[in-house]
């Protein structure tokens, strides 16, 4: 990882003052980040399937490392020490989130779906304030859905920032270049923005001594957010000016149907990471609408999530679950086909996959299931935690955060970081 510090400043100390000021000296030394990394950069891609997993065909009977592959683990058995399965975590105070849980996957705010919820910042963003810069797209969020741009990423004051989710529309932001002249708009651009919120930053300084205490926090944590933005299209501004990756793969089209979209945002997330456009990806797939073309499946997946024990029903749920882990194992297979110096692009990338719910049919937000693949740990196995009094899954994300080279020993509710996962 590049260390972003002067002879005098250490790293941490560093990141600890960038996030008490977001101070614009913080701008200046963070230039030698755009310096090709010393070693291989690690990455994570986080995926969300938004009704949930059949837990008869995805959890092992068995745990430790001796376990039979399951129907939906069977497509990943090339991979069998690539990944391991966790059972009986979820995140704490998510009772009865329901559908509303969608949006704390990756922040495990507690109590979704109370009048009183608020969520908080997501893993990848939390990660992104640290190493974001390192990139051209410091995280991208994604979404395969009928509609609507639905994200699993959330800033720190807990507002969504809207998923991409048209391919060829991602395609053209990451690897297609424009001429000289609209680079030079798009900076132009940028410049412009900068030097709005420095004005606006400037007033917000001179009203301060006409102010009270509480009006002059509210007014300090604006002119916060004000760096923040100045500090972020500083960065966009450099990257304008960086050439954007060759790739030898064609522009992908929009297609209407869920394997057809969803192998499309595996391959554009496999080329983002292979070309360290990005190392931080989260991908919503919200199947609601979906379920034609795909074979054995005649009805539309939300319905089929609320199969009340009906066999035709979870026939046909297997049948599309069942294919959307064949598009998982696709990816983690093309994710290890890639070499990047001694290592694969499967050893440096965490792929989380799961759910947030345990069980469609009721909307239960307990026993999230769960699939750690790559990134480096000692994998092939299956750890199965408390399905009654379950295992926080913040600490997953510890150990995921740790994992990016994060001195993060804390994320939301977690109490460490997860037991048994080991690193190689």
């Amino acid at each position: 990882m590049t260390h972003i510090a002067t002879p005098a400043l250490s790293r941490r100390t560093f990141l600890r003052a960038s996030g008490a000021a977001l101070a614009l000296p913080f701008l200046d030394a963070m230039r030698p980040a755009f310096a090709k990394p010393a070693e291989a950069p690690r990455r994570l891609l986080a995926v969300c399937t938004n009704l949930g997993v059949l837990e008869r065909h995805f959890y092992p009977a068995e745990t430790g490392r001796d376990f039979a592959l399951t129907p939906y683990l069977e497509p990943l058995k090339d991979l069998r020490d690539q990944f391991t399965v966790i059972s009986g975590s979820s995140h704490p105070d998510s009772a009865g989130g329901g559908h509303s849980a969608e949006v704390t996957f990756l922040t495990a705010a507690p109590h979704p779906g109370a009048a009183s919820f608020r969520n908080s910042i997501s893993l990848d963003q939390f990660a992104a304030e640290r190493i974001g810069h390192q990139t051209r797209v410091a995280a991208l969020p994604l979404v395969v859905a009928k509609s609507g741009n639905q994200s699993l990423s959330f800033t720190a004051s807990g507002v969504m920032l809207p998923a991409e989710r048209s391919p060829a529309q991602l395609f053209k932001a990451l690897f297609i270049a424009g001429d000289a002249a609209s680079v030079e708009r798009q900076v132009e651009e940028l410049r412009t923005g900068r030097s709005i919120l420095d004005t606006v930053a400037t007033r917000a300084a001179a009203l301060q001594k006409q102010l009270g205490s509480a009006d002059r926090e509210r007014l300090d944590q604006y002119f916060t957010s004000v760096r923040e933005v100045e500090r972020r299209l500083v960065i966009a501004e450099e990257w304008e000016r960086t050439p954007k990756p060759k790739v030898d793969a064609p522009a992908p089209k929009d297609g209407e149907y869920l394997l057809e979209k969803l192998g499309a945002m595996y391959d554009l997330a496999h080329l983002a990471l292979a070309t360290d456009s990005t190392r931080l990806i989260t991908l919503m797939i919200r199947l609601d609408g979906f379920g034609e073309h795909i074979p054995g499946v005649s009805s539309e997946s939300h319905n089929l999530s609320h199969h009340v024990g009906r066999e035709d029903k979870l026939a046909q749920l297997k049948s599309l679950e069942l294919a959307e882990f064949r598009q998982l194992a696709a990816l983690l297979a093309k994710l290890k086909s890639s070499k990047e110096g001694d290592a694969t692009l499967l050893d440096r990338t965490q792929v989380l996959y799961g759910s947030n719910l345990g069980n469609g049919n009721n909307h239960d937000t307990k026993n999230l299931p769960v699939l750690l693949a790559g990134g480096g740990f000692k994998h092939g196995q299956h750890l199965a935690f408390d399905r009654k009094n379950n295992y926080p899954l913040p600490n997953l994300y510890v150990s995921i955060l740790q994992r990016l080279g994060l001195e993060a020993g804390k994320f939301a509710n977690s109490t460490g970081t997860m037991k048994g996962l080991e690193l190689t």
